[in-house]
């Protein structure tokens, strides 16, 4: 291989087929994103073009996290998927969704039902959610089917966010996308890295994932993604960070081997060990696969 790094979990992929307009009616002109321009992510993404795309990584297994509209198709997605990894081995674990305005009985009915699937994991938000943390009684209900909480907002809500969680000590929660920066300016920076730190200093049971940062960025130049990512390092350390691709999304601004090059040369001063930590272990630990 041309690249440092021996194996890769990947924390964050989406297959999806545009053609089934029912799952996925943004990527069918139904829906808008408020991403601009998502033309470079309207193709079939299914595990051969996955990972024909990878190829030149050693990717080992990936997480699958959800984006079928929901609630709708979300159990059936779930499922769906974990009866594809009985045929392929892949994905290895699988993160669904909730609708943060549903009934609690309503979101706890559709936890247990993608339960049902042995490789699901946990959840993340499939819609407005302001805060981004749901209901109460929604994390205990996380909490006691030891699941993992994805928290998805943008630096102007992680404050917030990180005070709603701060009772939650024993739910693992995962920041997505590294707290999902809208714009490279410094402004948003340094916005960003306030909400960080707050998140970071709940306690162990506050992980981030670095993926995503091509969609905000518009790049994937190591000189680009370092602010960022050595920020993540630095508030959370190695043990409570890990990579991820957002593919076929962060495609839109470049390629795997771009994208992955950079990770792979932001890290390239730590050890061996650490490296393994962010580019597979700690995602492997997290996500029991």
């Amino acid at each position: 291989m041309a690249n440092s790094i021996d194996r890769i979990v990947d924390a964050h992929i989406h297959l999806w087929d545009p053609a089934r307009a029912d799952w996925y009616p943004y990527l069918a002109g139904q829906r808008e994103l408020d991403m601009g321009d998502i033309s470079g992510m309207v193709r079939k993404f299914d595990q051969p073009t996955y990972f024909s795309e990878s190829s030149g990584w050693n990717v080992v297994k990936f997480v699958h996290v959800a984006a079928a509209s929901a609630p709708t198709h979300t159990a059936d997605e779930t499922r769906e998927l974990d009866e594809m990894a009985q045929a392929t081995g892949h994905p290895d674990a699988i993160i669904g969704g909730l609708v943060p305005e549903d009934p609690v009985a309503d979101t706890v009915a559709l936890l247990d039902a993608q339960m049902n699937s042995p490789r699901f994991r946990g959840i993340r938000p499939m819609g407005p959610c302001p805060g981004g943390v749901p209901a109460a009684e929604v994390l205990r209900a996380l909490q006691e089917r030891d699941l993992v909480f994805e928290l998805m907002v943008h630096p102007d809500e992680l404050a917030t966010a990180a005070a709603s969680l701060a009772d939650w000590g024993d739910l693992t929660i995962v920041v997505e996308h590294a707290g999902w920066p809208r714009t490279n300016t410094s402004e948003e920076l340094a916005l960003w890295k306030t909400g960080i730190s707050a998140l970071a200093s709940l306690g162990d049971n506050v992980h981030c994932k670095v993926s995503g940062l091509a969609m905000p960025l518009h790049s994937m130049d190591a000189e680009v993604l370092r602010p960022w990512i050595e920020h993540c390092l630095e508030a959370f350390g190695v043990d409570r960070c890990f990579f991820a691709s957002n593919f076929p999304v962060d495609g839109m601004h470049g390629t795997f081997d771009q994208l992955y090059s950079g990770y792979d040369a932001v890290t390239a001063d730590l050890d061996a060990g650490a490296r393994d930590q962010l580019f597979a272990s700690n995602a492997e630990r997290l996500y029991r696969c």
